[in-house]
């Protein structure tokens, strides 16, 4: 059963109780090169992100948010680190959320000023933990990250904020150590009813960065603890925001594009189904509709082991099959297979199916 968390809105987005889980990502553009960034925004919204962050490193780059919120679709959300100041331009210049730890961007009348802003235009704030940015004292307390330090961590900033009045509040507690990250997590979870924005972070390339987030944000959303998620990887962000797509599609709790069902081989394969399963996968980019589409290389037994499937294909010697539900619709040369699944696609999306 999901937890329970309290709804808080980011823009347009609706985010915790009993909402989708969010799917977000960061811009890794200079946010002072706006005619970049709002590409790259664009890309990413193209591609099925519901929140984007950006980085904002001076007031260049905050002043720079108004123009590229003009030319953008989705809400955005401004990382500020350890200057308020750029927290009040954010704000002024049209951000729809902050990304801050509120006893590290100045005084308690600074992080006063932030908090007036922030409630007067319903704008959230994510308290974002890391693991590698640990206070010095509690640092000290632990002697090393830990998930109780973690907690700590976020627990102190979240009652900055409370003592001030202020719960439009989501938080994270991340690290690059899945098994800290998850245990974190769950203790956070007990603790308050905020949202939860989940991610491991710093995970690392696409292949590497991608297990351990599946493994992380998995476990986590299986327990029900999650409201958000970024996958961080040391690639494109649209990588990021397909990757997220999948590992909710894998859980059941969201379904978008082509979900793809494919068979890993064996000796009595005589296709090479590695090429045309790659091939399936990038001629249904266009596919933003939820459908599982199966790539077997059986013709014997394809169809059958693949019959939960809404279409798909089996290889043979030369010739093939396509079928819709496990019912051979098509018998076809090996090479017209791609074109015939892809036709049925369109048809069935054509009719609503």
């Amino acid at each position: 059963m999901r937890r329970k968390s309290k709804v808080i809105s980011v823009g347009n987005v609706c985010i915790g109780g009993n909402n989708p889980i969010v799917v977000q990502s960061m811009t890794n553009t200079d946010t002072r090169d706006i005619s970049s960034t709002v590409k790259q925004i664009n890309n990413l919204s193209d591609s099925g992100c519901e929140l984007v962050r950006v980085a904002v490193i001076n007031q260049e780059a905050a002043l720079a948010i108004r123009e590229i919120k003009a030319k953008i679709s989705i809400p955005l959300i401004a990382d500020i680190h350890f200057d308020y100041r750029l927290a009040l331009q954010s704000i002024e210049s049209g951000a729809d959320g902050l990304r801050l730890n509120p006893g590290n961007i100045g005084s308690i009348d600074a992080i006063k000023r932030v908090v007036f802003q922030a409630r007067e235009r319903s704008i959230p704030i994510r308290i974002g933990v890391n693991s590698g940015s640990l206070e010095k004292d509690i640092l000290k307390k632990y002697g090393t990250p830990t998930a109780d330090a973690l907690v700590e961590s976020a627990l102190r900033h979240v009652r900055i904020l409370e003592n001030l009045d202020y719960d439009l509040i989501k938080i994270s507690v991340k690290s690059s150590d899945v098994k800290l990250m998850v245990e974190g997590y769950r203790l956070l979870a007990k603790e308050v009813e905020y949202p939860l924005h989940l991610g491991v972070t710093e995970a690392g390339t696409v292949l590497r960065g991608t297990v351990k987030s599946a493994v992380g944000l998995g476990i986590l959303l299986s327990e029900g603890i999650g409201d958000t998620i970024r996958v961080s990887l040391t690639g494109p962000p649209e990588t990021e925001v397909f990757i997220g797509y999948e590992i909710l599609s894998a859980l059941g709790l969201r379904k978008r594009g082509l979900e793809l069902i494919s068979c890993p081989t064996c000796g009595r394969c005589q296709v090479n189904l590695i090429a045309m399963a790659e091939e399936v996968e990038r001629r249904l980019a266009w596919v933003d509709k939820p459908i599982k589409v199966a790539v077997m290389g059986c013709p014997v037994n394809g169809p059958g082991e693949a019959k939960h499937c809404d279409v798909g294909i089996a290889g043979g010697n030369k010739k093939g099959l396509v079928f819709r539900k496990g019912k051979i619709i098509a018998n076809a040369p090996q090479e017209k297979l791609v074109d015939l699944l892809e036709e049925e696609i369109k048809r069935m999306l054509g009719e609503g199916d």
